[in-house]
């Protein structure tokens, strides 16, 4: 049989959960307590709460972290992360379940994060996120730098002393940001964002002096070096000392070992590029002089062919060469003249010593048939025949009488 009375014993959800939540509160142990397990389902709220469950082999238990506390954390808790969470368990009367309210965890030694980091690392790289095609140069001249860092702090002093000094007429846009605690990556990805929206920076410089692994645990961040892979603008990683890794180095265009190390690699050496100009205005102008000589040479080479090719200097050229030939005809004409002349001499001399006449001065006379030619020989003479005589001074009638040849005389 039912107690008719049973409905009167009852007690309500919120009684319950109360009763309970009293119990919790009241238990020494239970209000400082110390919880080692390995982090799942994390989650980051809007709010800046992180929720998440601590578990081992044999169970787990749910976690949350209020923003106040989770700002001042030195690391980004991730799912895989062993950690010793403080603070303590209490009932969440409306969900009527209990949980751990953490006050602040550590990473339970130093193994931990390295099998975190090396979790993630081996994801990202497996996306290609880490590939080396994916890389673009550094530009060598940059007109405006990115700096995304703590603005107090002597990265920031380093980057701004070494890009004065190097590269003065370079602009810098500084994107003030955390560098470290929970709030930190958040605030890294805003810097990301606002600089490649801005657009007008040539690269970009993420990262900050040395500190701890803790303190360098937010450039660790899966959401941090998604933002650096995903930059428009080349990205330098400068996170730490030389020896300090963090993801966003892999997933960077450039890692740099220090801040002041990637002010150097951001900017060139103003002293070497006033050197580098100087150098080269000077062979500039020795190979404009050289030109401007090579030229003027052939200019003056063009106008001598022109002066040479004009009419003016062919009607030159050709006058001097009508003289030179009138003057070699004129002495053709003397030695051809000199030499007929002496012929001609010769020839007198030979005419005159053949000239009848001249026969005739000496004394000799010619006779002259009645036919009018010259009778050389006795034998063409005959009796009783008229003749004339020609001599020297004149001419003379006659008749042969009688003529004698070879002894044998006709009368």
């Amino acid at each position: 049989m039912l107690n008719n009375n049973i409905g009167a014993e009852a007690l309500s959800v919120s009684d319950v959960n109360r009763y309970i939540k009293t119990l919790f509160n009241t238990d020494d142990l239970l209000s400082a307590v110390a919880i080692r397990g390995e982090i799942s389902n994390f989650k980051r709220h809007t709010s800046g709460h992180m929720y998440f469950t601590l578990k081992d082999s044999g169970g787990e238990i749910a976690a949350v972290m209020f923003r106040g506390d989770a700002s001042r954390l030195p690391f980004i808790p991730s799912d895989g992360m062993r950690i010793i969470a403080y603070g303590s368990i209490d009932v969440y009367e409306k969900a009527g379940r209990y949980q751990v309210y953490v006050k602040t965890m550590v990473a339970d030694g130093v193994g931990a994060m390295a099998e975190a980091y090396e979790r993630l690392r081996r994801r990202l790289e497996g996306e290609g996120l880490f590939a080396e095609e994916r890389k673009r140069p550094i530009p060598k001249y940059p007109q405006c730098i990115g700096v995304i860092t703590a603005p107090e702090g002597a990265a920031i002093r380093d980057v701004l002393n070494i890009t004065g000094r190097r590269y003065p007429q370079a602009k810098i846009l500084i994107y003030p940001s955390l560098v470290q605690g929970a709030d930190a990556p958040a605030s890294l990805c805003a810097g990301l964002q606002m600089l490649n929206a801005h657009g007008e920076c040539d690269v970009i410089i993420i990262g900050r002096g040395g500190g701890s692994a803790e303190d360098l645990w937010g450039f660790n961040d899966e959401g941090v070096v998604r933002a650096v892979a995903a930059s428009d603008i080349p990205v330098i990683s400068a996170v730490g000392h030389e020896t300090d890794f963090t993801l966003c180095d892999f997933a960077a265009d450039m890692r740099a070992p220090t801040p002041s190390a990637a002010a150097e690699i951001a900017t060139p050496d103003g002293e070497a590029i006033a050197a580098f100009v100087s150098d080269t205005e000077r062979k500039l102008n020795k190979n404009i002089e050289s030109i401007i000589t090579d030229k003027k040479r052939r200019i003056d080479e063009g106008a001598n062919a022109l002066a040479f090719r004009s009419p003016e200097a062919r009607l030159s050229r050709t006058g001097e060469r009508l003289l030179r030939a009138e003057q070699k005809l004129d002495s053709l004409v003397d030695k051809i003249y000199l030499r007929k002349e002496a012929e001609y001499v010769a020839l007198t001399q030979k005419l005159r010593a053949l000239d009848p006449l001249g026969v005739l001065k000496r004394g000799y006379s010619a006779i002259e048939g009645e036919d009018g030619r010259i009778i050389g020989s006795v034998t063409g003479l005959s009796v009783g025949q008229n003749v004339k005589l020609i001599m020297s001074d004149g001419r003379a009638e006659a008749q042969i009488i009688s003529t004698d040849v070879g002894g044998s005389k006709n009368v």
